[in-house]
């Protein structure tokens, strides 16, 4: 907004998704101040995966053809018809539709007498809201920006079920009460927050690949003939790890009024462990060298050890067979940081009566990241769990088996429930702007079965 204001020229804009958050409403908004710094003289380049923006840009670089060592070549350039056209853009393909992220062809039924029921809901801007979510559903919480979606679904449903349920101290918003709860055994917040803070913390540690890693070594006979146990393969406790960086592989350099700089251990060049324990070798690679290894090598390396591989190939499911084993938690992204903490969930034993609630779990995602990650969310689903997510990604509301839409506006003009229902039933509501965004989607893209494009 300052930047519209100071009437610049010349000027080169760079903004990394800056549609995060976003209501299609207001990112029409957001398309048309770009568009404006661009007619009075200036470049915009925007990081981007919303479809809107990318249809109207001027030219496009696609970078991929997948994440990680699959990706970092430019596959398609040129206008969005361009790109359209390359048939070796992913990006194309979902502009084009000829792959998209199919609407289910039929939705799970809401069932009377199973649904949580929030009554009179009052905190921040929220109007007395009342509210019905059906269990075992895929429910989206909806409306523009500032709408009340957060009030209602995270400071009061999910505080004030973790209170009841779980027995923690969280103080929920004001709301007359909850009705429902009795049905459900957990209730899970999967948000961005890092998994760690440290160089320590990794998706192996995370989701608990490590235990029975270090299980594995220990049992191999070079490690038996030494006398080795499993502890000796930990790089937090003294024995096995290198002790001049303690196990991190890096060494902190503390800068007082800057941020503290990581160097790599001179001493085990950042494999975290003495020469001794790397000297005990499975299939020729140490435990420095598995940790090296990204998801998919680990879960073709660890075939035949149930135990690592199932753990593992969780976190492929959730479209990070790219990431490291063994990387470190500081160096992952927050939609990086959830994704593993929904393949921890779904690496354990199902009981049916999980809520689960995710805000905005396509942030930051492709289509086809967004299409695995719904597979996976209604996979949770389909055990019986309920899955409520805050969301303006119209590819995700239009998979849902059930829609509360907030608002109708932002601030004072929102607080309260404009429409609840089916998809179909919220496109009716006149008063919806996200109704009127999906009625034009279902109409471009109609049903169909609700797979991942591959």
């Amino acid at each position: 907004a300052s930047q519209i204001g100071s009437g610049l020229t010349g000027v080169l804009y760079v903004l990394d998704e800056p549609s995060i958050g976003l209501h299609q409403r207001d990112n029409a908004r957001l398309l048309d101040t770009l568009k404006h710094l661009r007619d009075i003289g200036n470049t915009v380049i925007v990081v981007e995966h919303d479809e809107d923006a990318i249809l109207h840009a001027d030219y496009v670089v696609d970078m991929g053809p997948a994440a990680g060592i699959h990706g970092g070549e430019i596959i398609a350039q040129g206008t969005p018809q361009q790109v359209m056209a390359n048939p070796n853009s992913i990006t194309g393909k979902y502009l084009s539709g000829a792959l998209e992220v199919a609407t289910p062809g039929v939705r799970r039924e809401a069932k009377k007498n199973r649904r949580i029921k929030i009554v009179g809901a009052r905190g921040n801007n929220l109007k007395n809201v009342t509210a019905e979510i059906p269990l075992g559903t895929f429910t989206a919480v909806t409306g523009v920006s500032g709408g009340g979606k957060s009030t209602f679904l995270i400071e009061t449903l999910f505080k004030a079920a973790s209170r009841r349920i779980m027995g923690s101290r969280e103080h929920p918003a004001d709301h007359d009460r909850i009705e429902g709860l009795e049905f459900l055994d957990k209730v899970i917040d999967i948000d961005q927050s890092p998994i760690g803070r440290t160089p320590r913390s990794n998706p192996a540690t995370y989701t608990g690949a490590f235990t029975p890693i270090r299980d594995w070594f220990a049992g191999l006979p070079e490690a038996k003939a030494r006398g080795y146990q499993p502890g000796r393969f930990s790089f937090n406790v003294k024995g096995g790890r290198c002790e001049a960086c303690q196990g991190d592989g890096v060494i902190k350099i503390e800068m007082h009024f800057l941020p503290d700089v990581y160097v790599t251990c001179d001493v085990c060049h950042g494999k975290r462990y003495n020469r001794e324990t790397l000297d005990v070798l499975f299939k020729g690679k140490s435990i420095a060298d598995v940790l090296d290894m990204t998801v998919e090598e680990g879960v073709d390396f660890f075939a035949a050890v149930p135990g690592v591989r199932d753990k593992l190939d969780t976190l492929k499911q959730v479209g990070l067979g790219y990431i490291h084993i063994g990387q470190q938690a500081t160096t992952l992204s927050g939609g990086e940081a959830q994704r593993i903490k929904l393949a921890k969930e779904l690496s354990r034993k199902a009981t049916g009566k999980t809520l689960y609630i995710l805000d905005e779990p396509t942030t930051g995602l492709h289509f086809h990241d967004v299409a695995k990650l719904l597979e996976v969310l209604h996979e949770l689903v389909d055990q019986g769990n309920t899955v409520v997510v805050i969301e303006h990604n119209l590819e995700v509301i239009k998979t849902a088996d059930w829609v509360l839409d907030l608002g109708p506006e932002g601030g004072d003009g929102g607080g309260e429930l404009v429409a609840s229902g089916t998809p179909e039933a919220i496109v009716r509501e006149k008063r919806s702007y996200t109704g009127q965004f999906l009625k034009e989607l279902l109409e471009r893209r109609p049903g169909g079965k609700r797979e991942a494009a591959e």
